[in-house]
């Protein structure tokens, strides 16, 4: 690229804040256009539903980068503003008001939204959604200590928002459609061990249900499950789940499949046009398949991934996912990925909620989750990167450091599932 070739930036969040100030750190002179649907600054979520929402930190820690950085480095923001239109063939933008704005190269990084549901009652006052910093706001402002909150869905988010609301004295009552939180995700070891933290902190759960349908006059008053129990409430939370953003690149003819398909260097089917973010599904060559990734590290490293692939450096993005959950005084961390597993091996104790967990399928270890245990996790990750073989029986040793085990296979004869 030239100095004059102009990069636009659709979505102002963490992603493409990141990558905006990519660009300039490494050289790039030419115009940069940051879009953002939202009027603030890019900031970061996940203090939203942790630190922001119970009020013990402001809202500039959250930014990305300070406000003043993004005129200091000549990146021209469009906050409050949304793009309606990507013409490949022109190398357009369309805006919401009609203006067209040029690229070179485009990054597509409008992320996520909540899912919505046709559920009764979605729509009254104090039923709230989290995803925006004025969410946050909008819920902190109802969570007196000793109201009452039902919280709809216990995926990360809800868990994360029942834990922040019981340390604000909300009675919370938590709607969840599998026996135990995250169960889909972590598994029922993993689960059981989240539920019986959140009842030790009064959260009353309400397990293999569902939310029906909320009802109140002229607020919300009740929220109703779809096994006929009635939960009084003065406000509730519903997490159930986001997908990517893709009606952009579906309607400029991308190839979409669960998020904006890109291989390892963030480039899409068409030339000239990248994703990155929440909304990339990217084809992963540590994993050998298609990985779309909804965290904080994944978003933060594919802006500046993205950002270098865009000047035609860098290389392809293998990096080994990587998130974490706070839920009142415990950690919980996750390394690597996985949809189904043979076995779940466990070093430490369950109980005493402080362990590893080893998600192995075909002998492999493919992800970790740990409890109080973050170090260890992230050694656990270079395990995952080495191709994850060693033995079960190392893996739950406690005296083993966890670094040492990606080599610990080629002591013991390779893996004994």
């Amino acid at each position: 690229m030239t100095t004059g070739d102009p990069i636009v930036i659709v979505g102002a969040a963490l992603t493409g804040g990141t990558a905006a100030a990519a660009l300039r750190h490494e050289g790039f002179d030419g115009p940069i256009t940051l879009i953002g649907a939202e009027p603030r600054h890019p900031y970061e979520r996940p203090p939203l539903s942790k630190s922001l929402l119970r009020g013990e930190t402001p809202f500039d820690e959250a930014l990305v980068n300070p406000e003043a950085s993004y005129a200091d480095e000549g990146i021209e923001l469009r906050l409050g503003m949304r793009a309606t239109a990507i013409d490949p063939r022109r190398r357009r933008v369309t805006m919401h008001d009609g203006e067209e704005v040029p690229f070179e190269r485009l990054l597509l990084a409008t992320g996520a939204r909540n899912r919505r549901f046709p559920i009764p009652g979605l729509d009254l006052p104090g039923v709230h959604a989290l995803r925006t910093v004025e969410e946050c706001e909008a819920i902190r402002a109802d969570a007196d200590s000793g109201s009452r909150a039902v919280v709809a869905g216990m995926g990360f988010i809800g868990s994360e928002v029942a834990a922040s609301l019981r340390r604000l004295g909300v009675e919370v009552t938590a709607i969840d459609g599998g026996a135990v939180p995250l169960e889909r995700v972590l598994g029922p070891e993993v689960g059981r061990v989240l539920a019986g933290i959140h009842r030790d902190h009064g959260v009353r759960l309400v397990s293999n249900d569902r939310l029906r349908a909320f009802e109140g006059s002229g607020r919300v008053e009740c929220a109703v499950t779809a096994s006929g129990e009635r939960l009084g409430c003065d406000f509730a939370v519903v997490g159930l789940g986001v997908e990517p953003a893709t009606e952009l690149a579906v309607a400029a003819g991308l190839q979409v499949d669960n998020g904006i398909l890109v291989d390892a260097r963030f480039r899409t089917s068409e030339e000239g046009i990248f994703a990155a973010g929440d909304v990339a599904n990217l084809d992963h060559p540590l994993f050998g398949r298609r990985l779309r990734v909804e965290h904080w590290q994944n978003a933060r490293k594919q802006g500046r991934a993205a950002a270098l692939a865009m000047l035609g450096a860098g290389a392809p993005f293998d990096e080994v996912p990587w998130f974490w959950s706070d839920q009142y005084d415990h950690n919980i961390q996750y390394a690597g990925h996985h949809t189904e597993w043979d076995d779940f091996v466990v070093r430490g104790s369950l109980d005493d909620r402080s362990f590893l967990g080893f998600y192995r399928k075909d002998g492999r270890v493919q992800s970790v989750v740990g409890m109080n245990r973050g170090s260890d996790v992230l050694q656990a990750a270079a395990l995952i990167r080495s191709g994850g073989l060693a033995d079960p029986d190392l893996l739950r040793d406690d005296d083993l450091p966890v670094r040492s085990l990606g080599g610990a296979e080629a002591a013991h004869g390779g893996p004994h599932p």
